[in-house]
Protein backbone atom coordinates (compact mmCIF):
# COMPACT_ATOMS: atom_id res chain seq x y z
CA UNK A 1 0.00 0.00 0.00
CA UNK A 2 1.31 3.45 -0.93
CA UNK A 3 2.45 5.57 2.00
CA UNK A 4 2.89 8.90 0.20
CA UNK A 5 0.50 10.75 -2.08
CA UNK A 6 2.05 13.02 -4.71
CA UNK A 7 -0.29 15.37 -6.57
CA UNK A 8 0.65 16.93 -9.91
CA UNK A 9 -1.11 20.12 -10.96
CA UNK A 10 0.30 19.94 -14.48
CA UNK A 11 1.73 16.89 -16.20
CA UNK A 12 5.19 18.35 -16.87
CA UNK A 13 5.87 19.19 -13.21
CA UNK A 14 6.80 15.75 -11.95
CA UNK A 15 8.28 14.57 -8.63
CA UNK A 16 11.88 14.67 -9.88
CA UNK A 17 14.32 14.28 -7.00
CA UNK A 18 11.47 13.25 -4.71
CA UNK A 19 10.86 10.19 -6.89
CA UNK A 20 14.55 9.29 -6.61
CA UNK A 21 14.60 9.69 -2.82
CA UNK A 22 11.45 7.62 -2.35
CA UNK A 23 12.75 4.82 -4.57
CA UNK A 24 16.11 4.75 -2.77
CA UNK A 25 14.28 4.35 0.52
CA UNK A 26 11.79 1.83 -0.80
CA UNK A 27 8.81 4.01 0.11
CA UNK A 28 5.82 3.33 -2.17
CA UNK A 29 3.78 6.26 -3.42
CA UNK A 30 0.72 7.08 -5.47
CA UNK A 31 1.00 9.75 -8.17
CA UNK A 32 -2.14 11.52 -9.37
CA UNK A 33 -2.23 14.05 -12.21
CA UNK A 34 -5.02 16.59 -11.82
CA UNK A 35 -4.11 18.02 -15.23
CA UNK A 36 -5.07 14.68 -16.77
CA UNK A 37 -8.44 14.71 -15.02
CA UNK A 38 -7.49 12.36 -12.18
CA UNK A 39 -9.08 12.89 -8.80
CA UNK A 40 -7.33 14.07 -5.62
CA UNK A 41 -7.94 11.08 -3.30
CA UNK A 42 -8.64 11.24 0.41
CA UNK A 43 -5.32 12.45 1.89
CA UNK A 44 -6.11 10.81 5.24
CA UNK A 45 -5.34 7.43 3.67
CA UNK A 46 -1.63 8.38 3.44
CA UNK A 47 1.22 9.04 5.85
CA UNK A 48 2.32 12.12 3.89
CA UNK A 49 1.05 14.31 1.05
CA UNK A 50 3.13 16.31 -1.46
CA UNK A 51 1.47 18.79 -3.82
CA UNK A 52 3.59 20.01 -6.73
CA UNK A 53 3.55 23.19 -8.80
CA UNK A 54 1.57 24.32 -11.80
CA UNK A 55 0.29 27.38 -13.69
CA UNK A 56 -3.06 27.59 -11.89
CA UNK A 57 -3.76 30.17 -9.20
CA UNK A 58 -4.99 29.16 -5.77
CA UNK A 59 -7.50 31.99 -6.27
CA UNK A 60 -9.09 30.28 -9.29
CA UNK A 61 -12.74 29.37 -8.91
CA UNK A 62 -12.58 26.33 -11.19
CA UNK A 63 -13.93 22.96 -10.08
CA UNK A 64 -10.35 21.64 -10.10
CA UNK A 65 -9.06 24.28 -7.69
CA UNK A 66 -12.12 24.21 -5.46
CA UNK A 67 -11.78 20.45 -5.02
CA UNK A 68 -8.00 20.68 -4.54
CA UNK A 69 -8.30 23.30 -1.79
CA UNK A 70 -10.92 21.18 -0.02
CA UNK A 71 -8.68 18.10 -0.05
CA UNK A 72 -5.66 20.05 1.16
CA UNK A 73 -7.71 21.54 3.98
CA UNK A 74 -8.80 18.01 4.87
CA UNK A 75 -5.15 16.94 5.06
CA UNK A 76 -4.18 19.92 7.21
CA UNK A 77 -7.14 19.49 9.56
CA UNK A 78 -6.26 15.81 10.00
CA UNK A 79 -2.60 16.58 10.73
CA UNK A 80 -1.30 14.63 7.73
CA UNK A 81 2.33 15.65 7.08
CA UNK A 82 2.26 17.94 4.06
CA UNK A 83 4.82 19.42 1.68
CA UNK A 84 3.72 21.93 -0.94
CA UNK A 85 6.01 23.10 -3.73
CA UNK A 86 5.26 26.37 -5.57
CA UNK A 87 1.50 26.16 -6.22
CA UNK A 88 1.44 23.49 -3.50
CA UNK A 89 2.61 26.17 -1.05
CA UNK A 90 0.05 28.69 -2.22
CA UNK A 91 -2.90 26.30 -2.07
CA UNK A 92 -2.00 25.18 1.45
CA UNK A 93 -1.55 28.74 2.71
CA UNK A 94 -4.92 29.69 1.26
CA UNK A 95 -6.59 26.58 2.69
CA UNK A 96 -5.12 27.39 6.12
CA UNK A 97 -6.34 30.99 6.19
CA UNK A 98 -3.57 32.96 4.50
CA UNK A 99 -3.75 34.86 1.22
CA UNK A 100 -2.33 34.44 -2.28
CA UNK A 101 -1.49 37.74 -4.01
CA UNK A 102 0.48 38.96 -7.05
CA UNK A 103 4.23 39.10 -6.46
CA UNK A 104 6.23 42.29 -6.77
CA UNK A 105 7.82 40.70 -9.85
CA UNK A 106 7.94 37.29 -11.47
CA UNK A 107 10.83 35.05 -10.44
CA UNK A 108 11.80 32.84 -13.37
CA UNK A 109 14.67 30.39 -13.75
CA UNK A 110 17.97 30.32 -11.90
CA UNK A 111 19.10 33.97 -12.01
CA UNK A 112 17.26 37.26 -11.58
CA UNK A 113 17.13 40.20 -14.00
CA UNK A 114 20.45 41.47 -12.63
CA UNK A 115 22.12 38.10 -13.20
CA UNK A 116 22.29 37.18 -9.52
CA UNK A 117 21.55 33.50 -8.73
CA UNK A 118 18.27 32.93 -6.94
CA UNK A 119 18.73 31.80 -3.35
CA UNK A 120 16.77 31.74 -0.12
CA UNK A 121 18.06 32.47 3.37
CA UNK A 122 16.82 30.65 6.46
CA UNK A 123 15.29 32.78 9.17
CA UNK A 124 16.24 32.37 12.82
CA UNK A 125 13.25 30.05 13.22
CA UNK A 126 14.15 28.19 10.04
CA UNK A 127 17.67 27.44 11.26
CA UNK A 128 16.25 25.32 14.06
CA UNK A 129 13.49 23.63 12.08
CA UNK A 130 14.02 19.90 11.37
CA UNK A 131 13.19 20.45 7.69
CA UNK A 132 16.66 22.00 7.33
CA UNK A 133 18.69 19.64 9.51
CA UNK A 134 22.32 19.53 8.33
CA UNK A 135 21.69 22.08 5.59
CA UNK A 136 23.37 25.47 5.04
CA UNK A 137 21.56 28.71 5.85
CA UNK A 138 21.62 29.88 2.21
CA UNK A 139 20.09 27.55 -0.38
CA UNK A 140 20.29 27.80 -4.18
CA UNK A 141 16.86 27.44 -5.78
CA UNK A 142 14.99 27.38 -9.09
CA UNK A 143 12.11 29.84 -9.33
CA UNK A 144 8.97 29.77 -11.48
CA UNK A 145 6.16 31.89 -10.06
CA UNK A 146 4.34 35.19 -10.33
CA UNK A 147 2.25 35.03 -7.15
CA UNK A 148 3.26 34.99 -3.52
CA UNK A 149 1.64 34.35 -0.14
CA UNK A 150 0.65 36.41 2.87
CA UNK A 151 0.77 34.39 6.08
CA UNK A 152 -1.79 34.05 8.81
CA UNK A 153 -0.56 34.80 12.36
CA UNK A 154 -0.11 31.13 13.27
CA UNK A 155 2.23 30.38 10.33
CA UNK A 156 6.02 30.60 10.64
CA UNK A 157 8.31 32.06 7.99
CA UNK A 158 11.33 29.76 7.63
CA UNK A 159 13.19 31.26 4.65
CA UNK A 160 13.18 34.55 2.75
CA UNK A 161 14.24 35.74 -0.69
CA UNK A 162 15.46 39.02 -2.16
CA UNK A 163 12.55 39.73 -4.50
CA UNK A 164 9.87 37.54 -2.92
CA UNK A 165 9.94 37.62 0.87
CA UNK A 166 7.88 34.60 1.87
CA UNK A 167 9.78 31.66 0.38
CA UNK A 168 9.45 28.76 2.82
CA UNK A 169 6.68 28.50 5.39
CA UNK A 170 5.67 26.16 8.19
CA UNK A 171 1.92 26.25 7.72
CA UNK A 172 1.06 23.97 10.62
CA UNK A 173 2.69 21.22 12.64
CA UNK A 174 4.44 18.96 10.09
CA UNK A 175 2.98 20.99 7.20
CA UNK A 176 5.38 22.98 5.01
CA UNK A 177 5.28 25.02 1.83
CA UNK A 178 8.18 25.97 -0.44
CA UNK A 179 7.72 28.70 -3.07
CA UNK A 180 10.74 27.67 -5.12
CA UNK A 181 11.76 24.34 -6.61
CA UNK A 182 14.21 21.93 -4.96
CA UNK A 183 13.07 18.86 -6.93
CA UNK A 184 14.39 19.68 -10.40
CA UNK A 185 16.43 17.21 -12.47
CA UNK A 186 18.17 17.83 -15.83
CA UNK A 187 15.50 15.85 -17.69
CA UNK A 188 12.74 17.90 -16.07
CA UNK A 189 14.56 21.13 -16.91
CA UNK A 190 14.61 20.18 -20.60
CA UNK A 191 10.86 19.54 -20.60
CA UNK A 192 10.06 22.75 -18.72
CA UNK A 193 12.29 24.82 -21.01
CA UNK A 194 10.41 23.48 -24.04
CA UNK A 195 6.88 23.73 -22.65
CA UNK A 196 6.67 26.52 -20.07
CA UNK A 197 5.92 29.91 -21.68
CA UNK A 198 7.86 31.81 -18.99
CA UNK A 199 10.99 29.72 -19.52
CA UNK A 200 10.89 29.56 -23.32
CA UNK A 201 12.36 33.08 -23.79
CA UNK A 202 15.39 32.12 -21.64
CA UNK A 203 16.12 29.04 -23.75
CA UNK A 204 17.31 25.58 -22.85
CA UNK A 205 21.04 26.19 -23.39
CA UNK A 206 21.10 29.20 -21.10
CA UNK A 207 19.14 27.32 -18.44
CA UNK A 208 21.39 24.27 -18.74
CA UNK A 209 24.55 26.36 -18.29
CA UNK A 210 23.15 28.05 -15.19
CA UNK A 211 21.94 24.74 -13.78
CA UNK A 212 25.25 22.98 -14.33
CA UNK A 213 27.02 25.63 -12.23
CA UNK A 214 24.97 24.67 -9.17
CA UNK A 215 23.82 21.16 -10.04
CA UNK A 216 25.84 19.21 -7.48
CA UNK A 217 25.00 21.46 -4.52
CA UNK A 218 21.39 21.90 -5.70
CA UNK A 219 20.87 18.14 -5.97
CA UNK A 220 22.46 17.41 -2.60
CA UNK A 221 20.35 20.08 -0.92
CA UNK A 222 17.16 18.92 -2.60
CA UNK A 223 17.69 15.29 -1.65
CA UNK A 224 18.56 16.24 1.95
CA UNK A 225 15.56 18.52 2.33
CA UNK A 226 13.16 15.94 0.93
CA UNK A 227 14.69 13.26 3.15
CA UNK A 228 14.23 15.55 6.16
CA UNK A 229 10.55 15.93 5.31
CA UNK A 230 10.13 12.17 5.12
CA UNK A 231 11.81 11.89 8.51
CA UNK A 232 9.40 14.49 9.93
CA UNK A 233 6.55 12.40 8.51
CA UNK A 234 7.91 9.30 10.26
CA UNK A 235 8.88 7.62 7.00
CA UNK A 236 12.68 7.77 7.16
Amino acid sequence: MAEVLIVQNITRERPGLLDQVLKKKGIPYDLVDLDAGEMFPDPRAYKAVVVLGGPDSANDTTNKMTAELAQIQLALDAGVPYLGICLGLQTAVKAAGGRVVPGREKEIGLVDAQGAPYAVQLTEVGRTDPLFANLPTTLAVFQLHGETVELSPDMELLATGTHCQNQIVRIADRAYGIQSHFELTPDMLAVWAAEDPDLQPIGLESLKRAFERIREDYTNIGEALLTNFLHIAGLS
